[in-house]
């Protein structure tokens, strides 16, 4: 009867212990498998994150560019009909010089001939053409001058719009390139910061299951120690 006794406690005992085995290695698996749940959970937010954020990224540095190169064609056009309609007023200023100028040539020698016809006297005649001579000289010397100081004046203008376009143009380009270059650091920024966070999320996460599973194996401990000194 004793050994019958004996053996049924120690069959008993086994048993006790083989469930709380058991019981350790649930919770044990229990809690490997959450951390890894949790760990893998946490790598895909921190991969969505990097390429929702490298994404917006790439799409910032190609709207910037492109607004930059339309910026420097919209310049470029204009300059171009800057230019081009400066030289069409210069180049009308002057026919319409020549065009006057040719008027009044004509004009004087309609009035010689005339004064010629009516006039006979030689003096007279000689005296009208000096005069017709210095007027047309006097002419002459004034559209010049008038034709000069219009293509200065127009070339004054000319060179003064292409500094001002140009200026225009770099001042634009580097505030562009400014732009591009806070909104790229501001994104790394933004970036890093979403990185140290997920980093610091994971830590804790990894802490606290790792806190856990202790605290269950402590508490399977205490229970297997707890049935034995019952039994």
């Amino acid at each position: 009867m004793i050994c019958i006794t004996v053996r049924v406690v120690v069959l008993k005992e086994i048993v006790v212990v083989v469930a709380v085995v058991a019981a350790a290695a649930v919770v044990f698996v229990v809690a490997v498998v959450v951390e890894v749940v949790v760990v893998v959970a946490v790598l895909v937010v921190v991969v969505v994150v990097v390429v929702v954020v490298v994404g917006v990224v790439v799409v910032i540095v190609v709207v910037v560019a492109v607004v930059e190169v339309v910026v420097v064609v919209v310049v470029v056009v204009v300059v171009v009909v800057v230019v081009v309609v400066v030289v069409v007023v210069v180049v009308g200023e002057v026919v319409v010089e020549v065009v006057v100028v040719v008027e009044v040539v004509v004009v004087v020698l309609v009035v010689v001939v005339v004064v010629e016809v009516v006039v006979e006297v030689v003096v007279v005649e000689v005296v009208v053409v000096v005069v017709v001579v210095v007027v047309v000289v006097v002419v002459v010397v004034v559209v010049v001058v008038v034709v000069v100081v219009i293509v200065v004046v127009v070339v004054v203008v000319v060179v003064v719009v292409v500094v001002v376009v140009v200026v225009v143009v770099v001042v634009v380009v580097v505030v562009v390139v400014v732009v591009e270059v806070v909104v790229v650091v501001v994104v790394v920024v933004v970036v890093v910061v979403v990185v140290v966070v997920v980093v610091v999320v994971v830590v804790v996460v990894v802490v606290v299951v790792v806190v856990v599973v202790v605290v269950a194996a402590e508490e399977v401990v205490m229970a297997v120690v707890l049935v034995v000194i019952e039994n």
